[in-house]
């Protein structure tokens, strides 16, 4: 049974000052906590379900574990179509960043939409990508919306919060080159692309921030198609996110080779 001051709490992680108040963040649905069972992250408590549990690995993970139907996850989760399982996960301690920069790494500057973050962090996982940095006026990197939309990759692409400047002159001490995506740069398609990236991406609806782009080395774009008088402005940011690092690993796995 999940007790009304579990679900009053379960509830309250939502909001960022109750994640950090109770050192906790929540992660729901099977696949998700399947993956954080055999992450590193520590759990405090597991709600789930007898078909779940049956069949879960990693089950010592969880300091406490609690058998509970759908009907009783249903009242205390998130989601608008819960499933088998959710559990309650301590927040990691604060890391320092790292002294070098991976091949390709990434920097978003006030992506606020969670749902935006938690599928970018989908991405890096997907190609490769294992440093993420978020400014701090970026979604909160454990809230349950992020979470979710990440599908079990926060469980693998490590993340920091900071401000540009030190992720830059780390970037810089590395060799990186730091690369932002504009409206206006060089196409991605025709450009030689940095082998070794730091590679920034903006705001949904204002881009990279002035302070930020100050110190960007190499502007990029995604060229328009559309021969329309009238067409998108721009791409959805994640979605522009998965088009660059796709063209950064094509050029760098596979330079010319096509098969034709």
């Amino acid at each position: 049974m999940i007790g009304k001051n579990t679900i009053k709490l379960i509830k309250s992680l939502s909001e960022k000052k109750y994640r950090q108040k109770e050192k906790l963040f929540l992660v729901e649905g099977d696949k998700n906590v399947k993956e954080v069972l055999a992450s590193d992250f520590k759990i405090e408590q597991l709600f789930a379900t007898h078909s779940f549990l049956e069949f879960a690995s990693n089950l010592e993970k969880a300091k406490q574990i609690s058998e509970v139907t759908r009907e009783e996850i249903s009242k205390a989760s998130h989601l608008k179509s819960p499933q088998n399982a959710l559990a309650l996960c301590f927040l990691p301690e604060h890391k320092s960043l790292p002294e070098e920069m991976d091949s390709l790494s990434l920097f978003l500057d006030e992506i606020q939409d969670p749902g935006n973050l938690g599928t970018i962090i989908r991405i890096c996982d997907w190609f490769g990508i294992k440093q993420l940095f978020c400014s701090p006026a970026c979604a909160d990197l454990f809230n349950p919306k992020v979470i979710q939309a990440t599908m079990g990759s926060f469980c693998r692409v490590k993340t920091w919060n900071t401000e540009f400047l030190p992720v830059s002159q780390i970037a810089r001490k590395s060799g990186s080159i730091i690369t932002g995506a504009f409206l206006e740069g060089e196409n991605i398609f025709t450009e030689k692309l940095p082998e070794k990236t730091l590679l920034v991406m903006g705001n949904e609806g204002n881009g990279i921030s002035a302070d930020t782009a100050a110190l960007i080395q190499k502007k990029i774009k995604i060229p328009v198609f559309s021969q329309e008088d009238t067409k998108a402005e721009s791409l959805n940011v994640a979605i522009a996110t998965a088009i660059i690092c796709s063209e950064f690993r094509r050029q760098t796995v596979y330079p010319g080779l096509l098969k034709v």
